[in-house]
């Protein structure tokens, strides 16, 4: 698969095969054209090149409605500014199945997810009054209660502090299991994306660098290769774990040691 933006290439030889209920990360340096990607597997852009299935079917045969019932979005950032109640905003991924008509057990089913996000409290404030970080959640909640098969994640924790990184993650990786599902999310924190993550995809110049579980990828040569990092991976049970180099600071502090004992 290919993608461009007028002449300017994004994508390039993509070629990708995901099956199963799995959490899976896309990682890789800034502008390697990872919202690009999955907003191609989303529907939301058209290939130049190659095409996508979705259960074996082109992706351009389904309707949108249908299409709607199998893949649910979040962005990175929510761009909605209404002043609709977090209630009314989360209930508007139930519109694949119900349209404009709510039920008693879609209004349970959307307090059951900001429980299950810790955000009950946010119910009736209004969307356009809350924080970034809440923002971040309440779209995560309106993407879970779509119930889709495939849910794709731009940046789910770009908000959020790292307690609440990881407990959106870990809460990620339970849903796959508890709804059989596959969640596809782009990370920018290798250590969480390693942690938490089934497979993880690594891009790099528009193309797929690697894929594999994390212990295959995560791996100080590719890091290098893809980032320009030194690195140092050790086991945390079972979990590559990425610990950084810098080696021109190390110099830096020799450097200023050595002025200050003049």
């Amino acid at each position: 698969m290919d993608f461009s933006y007028g002449d300017f290439p994004i994508l390039h030889d993509v070629n990708l095969c995901m099956d199963g209920p799995q959490l899976i990360s896309i990682v890789g340096p800034n502008g390697v054209g990872k919202s690009t990607l999955v907003g191609c597997i989303c529907g939301l852009l058209k290939p130049n090149k190659g095409n996508i299935e979705i259960n074996d079917v082109d992706l351009e045969q389904y309707k949108t409605r249908d299409l709607a019932r199998i893949i649910g979005y979040v962005p990175c950032t929510a761009k909605d500014s209404f002043p609709l109640s977090v209630t009314d905003t989360v209930l508007m991924g139930k519109g694949p199945y119900n349209g404009w008509k709510t039920t008693d057990a879609d209004l349970k089913a959307v307090y059951n997810v900001l429980d299950l996000l810790g955000i009950r409290e946010l119910a009736l404030r209004n969307f356009d009054e809350l924080s970034a970080g809440q923002h971040q959640k309440v779209m995560l909640a309106r993407g879970i209660i779509q119930d889709t098969e495939i849910l794709i994640l731009d940046e789910p924790t770009a908000n959020l502090d790292i307690k609440h990184q990881l407990e959106v993650t870990r809460l990620l990786s339970e849903l796959v299991t508890q709804r059989n599902m596959m969640i596809i999310m782009i990370n920018h924190d290798l250590n969480i994306a390693a942690r938490y993550s089934d497979n993880i995809i690594i891009l790099s110049g528009g193309t797929v660098y690697s894929i594999g579980k994390p212990e295959d990828v995560i791996t100080a040569e590719s890091l290098e290769a893809v980032y320009g990092v030194q690195s140092e991976i050790i086991d945390r049970n079972g979990h590559p774990y990425v610990i950084l180099d810098d080696p021109d600071y190390s110099n830096l502090e020799r450097h200023a040691g050595t002025l200050t004992d003049r």
